[in-house]
């Protein structure tokens, strides 16, 4: 940093604080929107809690979908160490994303309660975003775009999102490109439908094991395996959270709560990387 010489003493800048307009940080950030967007609607205060935390979880839904987008885009163009750096930091996003639970994590049943009302219809399986990130992972159903269709743009990105090829359909044709032996029928699956194990791509990933530990295709089953980890964590972290707060209760928005969540928290994310290891 530089400093200005007055009588000897150095004294450090003062910053600039007159501005015609907004600063450029709000103009950047725009901070004055993000906190302006917290509208409670019960008079209890751990409804604030609950409603940022949960716009929080919205924005790193968002990060971490334009991560997994990237390193899909790049897979296809055979750019490894574009997709390796876009997983890497949803690494550091998951982690950031599991701490978001934190404020959550040990609410009462009567605390929970206390603003649950306020919900009313609302349940976190009705999330956009969260939903394209599932997309991404090959948790396809087009069941899941019906809540969308009075939102036109959410609903689109969506339709969008469930036509296109996953983060793991984009591995396999990489793995396929690379000489292993990925089926037909795996490269050439409708991307609409929900993924599907198959033993041949488990035999695929239990060969790239044996080889040599220090290959692209060894650091990137790594690198997919820490994001699987991660999600599998958010997942019984949501699972924990919500049976501490409300027990087995039907969830909001008629789901069937802690039962739905435990279903979901039992699916292995990318799972030939899982069960190919059985095989090495």
């Amino acid at each position: 940093m530089s400093h200005e010489v007055t009588g000897g003493a150095q004294e450090p800048e003062t910053p600039n604080l007159d501005f015609a307009g907004t600063t450029p940080y709000e103009d950047y950030v725009q901070a004055e929107v993000l906190t302006h967007l917290q509208h409670p609607l019960s008079d209890d205060p751990g409804e604030m809690v609950f409603l940022v935390t949960t716009q929080v979880m919205e924005l790193w839904f968002t990060v971490i979908v334009h991560e997994w987008r990237t390193a899909a885009e790049a897979l296809r163009r055979d750019d490894l160490p574009v997709a390796m750096e876009a997983l890497r930091r949803s690494t550091y996003e998951l982690e950031a994303l599991n701490a978001a639970w934190k404020p959550l994590a040990k609410l009462t049943p009567a605390q929970f309660n206390a603003y649950r009302s306020a919900l009313g219809e609302g349940s976190g399986f009705q999330s956009a975003m969260y939903r394209r990130l599932e997309f991404l992972l090959g948790e396809k159903s087009a069941s899941m775009l019906v809540p969308h269709r009075g939102a036109p743009r959410e609903h689109a990105e969506l339709e969008k999102a469930l036509q296109e090829p996953s983060l793991w359909d984009e591995v396999l044709r990489l793995l396929a490109r690379r000489g292993y032996a990925v089926p037909e029928a795996v490269l050439r699956r409708d991307p609409s439908l929900r993924y599907e194990p198959d033993p041949a791509v488990e035999a695929a990933w239990a060969e790239v094991y044996t080889g040599p530990q220090d290959s692209e295709l060894v650091r990137l089953g790594e690198a997919l395996t820490d994001v699987a980890e991660l999600v599998w964590r958010w997942r019984n972290d949501h699972l924990v959270a919500t049976r501490r707060a409300m027990g087995a209760k039907m969830g909001t928005g008629g789901s069937a709560g802690v039962a739905w969540l435990e279903k979901r928290a039992r699916k292995n994310v990318f799972p030939e990387l899982w069960t190919a290891r059985s095989h090495v």
